[in-house]
């Protein structure tokens, strides 16, 4: 078989009533990386991909430790000294934690400042832990971020009810007022 064969089937989008032209009538959901849009009605074996991502972060998370175990024992080698190794250890334990915060807020809300976040994105880098242990936390309450694009989709979903609501039907229909 050939990669193109092995392609997963494409997810349908809950989409809303079509309008007659055939396009779908209102806002539709924004997708979620892993999860698509089955965040809007819990399908397609949501629950057992939350699992399994909460899974692989905490592995991805606890590999990454293995790692930077492994980084540490190379400074003790080189016999760098105990100020360099404390420091090595409190850098990577401030950037994680900012890193934990930063991702976690990114779930809840949406960035104020993107040029802030770009100039936080090495700082998290070197974070990775605190960013993995986010999302692992986060997978075992939701979908990262789906309280967040719940909240904008309906948000979204209530302005077009409101405004599909007021319209009066067809203007061709309606009576002109009479001129005195």
């Amino acid at each position: 078989m050939s990669d193109d064969d092995q392609t997963a089937e494409p997810r349908p989008r809950p989409e809303p009533k079509a309008a007659a032209g055939g396009t779908p009538a209102g806002p539709l959901p924004e997708e979620i990386r892993f999860f698509g849009t089955t965040w809007v009605d819990h399908s397609g074996r949501y629950a057992l991909r939350r699992a399994g991502l909460a899974v692989g972060a905490l592995v991805a998370a606890a590999a990454g430790c293995f790692v930077l175990r492994f980084a540490y024992q190379g400074l003790e080698v080189a016999e760098v000294g105990g100020f360099v190794n404390l420091l090595v250890v409190v850098m990577f334990a401030i950037c994680s934690a900012i890193a934990f915060r930063k991702t976690w807020e990114g779930f809840v809300r949406r960035p104020g400042d993107p040029g802030r976040e770009d100039s936080l994105r090495s700082l998290k880098m070197i974070g990775f832990i605190g960013s993995l242990l986010a999302y692992f936390f986060r997978c075992l309450v939701e979908a990262p971020g789906e309280q967040l694009r719940r909240a904008e989709y309906e948000t979204a979903r209530a302005r077009y009810e409101k405004r599909r609501g007021s319209r009066a039907g067809n203007p061709a229909a309606r009576k002109k007022p009479k001129r005195r």
